[in-house]
């Protein structure tokens, strides 16, 4: 069993190819609405979950907490999404997310920018300078989201482990040649992979928890698991705020131990 994650431009055929994998391979397919309706579960805006993906970080924005809350309950809801394996997920850079522990098998699809402009001309009903400035628009977003959260380029194909272009490929010929590589059980949902992908989502609800408790709330903080074991990294404000990250971590099911060695007051950080 595995999990797919698709990368793709705006009308660049990734959510057909999605749904092609999904038949091909009898998987889920999910998108981005079913993660932000997961998210939003936690007593969020949906609205604002999505406005918070979409739109590229601004001066102001970059100054407001909120933002780092959203990523966090985005990256749980998937790790959640996706944990049993079987599972595409199609949407703002699903393989980021994740994080790179994730057992996960990366694609990105790129198509030739006449027939992006086609597709959106069919779909919304646009001019051809109106599909342009739109795809250029949405991709420019895309770039500079991934910049800011991730400070990786969201077009290095270093961060996939296959690219598919459609330019002389068919929707078809691409799902045959990624199910391939699915079947050849090059990314095996197998008992350790199962295993990373706890540690992927127990991290994930140890930094939602955090987010979301009062006295933590406003922490920025490297969460990693091993095991059941959470290793925590990071500044605090105060020592003070130390048992108060203990307890909220503890707190959260699944945790055997909490390494706290790599959390530091700010005060004696340079």
């Amino acid at each position: 069993m595995s999990v797919i994650t698709i990368s793709r431009g705006t009308f660049s055929g990734g959510k057909t190819i999605a749904e092609c994998l999904a038949k091909r391979l009898d998987f889920r397919c999910v998108d981005r609405d079913v993660i932000v309706e997961r998210a939003a579960a936690q007593g969020v805006s949906q609205e604002e979950l999505l406005d918070a993906l979409r739109k590229p970080p601004t001066l102001l924005e970059r100054l407001r907490q909120k933002r780092y809350l959203y990523l966090v309950l985005m990256q749980a809801a998937l790790a959640e999404e996706v944990r049993e394996g079987r599972t595409i997920y199609h949407g703002n850079a699903g393989h980021l997310l994740l994080g790179g522990g994730a057992p996960v098998l990366r694609v990105r699809i790129i198509a030739p920018l006449e027939s992006r402009i086609r597709k959106a001309c069919e779909h919304l009903g646009f001019s051809r300078q109106d599909a342009v400035e739109y795809i250029e628009k949405a991709d420019q977003d895309r770039r500079r989201w991934t910049q800011y959260l991730y400070g990786v380029d969201w077009n290095d194909p270093v961060l996939y482990d296959l690219v598919v272009n459609l330019e002389h490929v068919t929707v078809e010929q691409a799902c045959a040649t990624i199910a391939t590589l699915v079947r050849q059980r090059c990314w095996d949902f197998d008992g350790e992979c199962r295993a990373r992908m706890e540690e992927v989502v127990l991290a994930a609800r140890v930094r939602r928890a955090l987010v979301l408790d009062p006295a933590t709330v406003n922490l920025e903080l490297d969460v990693q698991a091993s095991g059941g074991t959470v290793r925590l990294l990071g500044r605090l404000p105060s020592l003070e705020q130390l048992a108060e990250v203990e307890r909220v971590t503890w707190s959260v099911a699944g945790v055997t131990a909490v390494d706290t060695a790599g959390l530091s007051p700010a005060a004696v950080i340079s």
